[in-house]
């Protein structure tokens, strides 16, 4: 971060995410978060994915992101993340914008 820069917050809507995921560190329930933005989907070590996801030909950027987050089941069909999706697109951009804060 660069001197004189605010940490970023996370959205009120991270709250849902960080049930299962976490930001930094090992995976939970879900995946870790950290570097997700460039990384393609399904292939963050030790995380046991579904078939779906590991087959899944996307790299995470924000539109992506932004499709998955809106609706997991018509982006990845057959994916495991029991989550039903962000409905506001205002949430969505701002879960995309924190996912790409995350190192």
């Amino acid at each position: 971060m660069a001197h004189g820069q605010a940490a970023v917050q996370p959205p009120k809507t991270w709250t849902t995410c960080a049930a299962c995921h976490t930001a930094q560190g090992a995976a939970a329930i879900g995946p870790p978060l950290a570097g997700v933005v460039g990384r393609k989907a399904g292939s963050s070590p030790g995380f046991g994915y579904s078939r779906a996801m590991k087959n899944a030909q996307i790299t995470w950027d924000d539109k992506s992101l932004a499709a998955f987050l809106s609706d997991p089941q018509q982006a990845v069909p057959g994916n495991r993340m029991p989550f039903a999706g962000v409905p506001d697109a205002d949430e969505v951009a701002e879960l995309v914008r924190y996912l790409k804060t995350l190192r």
